[in-house]
């Protein structure tokens, strides 16, 4: 009886110490976007509206996060009603075939300080591609309203539209090939 009451005490205690923790995004404090070159002379940003995130873990320093994001594609919004239009279409995104666009990270590790690489699995046009993204920890705070701790990221990074045939029929003259990402967040810890 004495050796189960011990194995039960050391299961209880390593359940405690590896106990995963998840973090949801606070979308008013949040933003999901990318920019591209457009006509070789200027920027078009964008950006996503509706998008949900969610990062687990069991350390503090976030050093075997993984994140879990999905983005409704029909929420883009680009501060132009007609471009948003023609982006959610076959030209573009193509929202009614491929309504959403995921990420899933396969690794998340530190570089230094608050440096990270933040691997992971990317769905976009119908396309799965491996991408690697930068990733900055901007630390953790408790929340004075809620008291609740509260941890921020900054990610960037860039794909080749080419590698997820996104946008095929636009030259090269017209859609820059580089979309680069960027998502600022903050994180709520559940």
């Amino acid at each position: 009886m004495k050796k189960i009451t011990i194995i039960a005490s050391l299961l209880a205690l390593s359940a405690t110490t590896f106990a995963q923790t998840t973090w949801t995004v606070d979308k008013v404090h949040s933003r999901l976007g990318y920019s591209v070159s457009h006509m070789t002379v200027s920027e078009q940003e964008g950006n996503f509206k509706s998008y949900e995130v969610k990062i687990t873990t069991t350390k503090d320093d976030f050093s075997d996060a993984s994140f879990d994001v999905s983005i409704d594609v029909a929420s883009i919004n680009t501060e132009n009603e007609m471009r948003d239009k023609h982006l959610k279409s076959a030209d573009f995104f193509d929202a009614e075939k491929n309504p959403t666009i995921t990420f899933k990270s396969t690794s998340f590790k530190k570089v230094s300080g608050k440096q990270y690489k933040l691997a992971g699995n990317l769905t976009l046009n119908g396309v799965t591609k491996p991408v690697v993204l930068n990733a900055v920890y901007n630390g953790t705070v408790e929340n004075p309203m809620s008291k609740k701790p509260v941890a921020g990221f900054t990610i960037t990074g860039a794909i080749k539209r080419a590698d997820f045939g996104f946008a095929s029929s636009m030259p090269a003259a017209v859609l820059g090939e580089t979309i680069n990402l960027r998502a600022s967040g903050e994180f709520a810890k559940q």
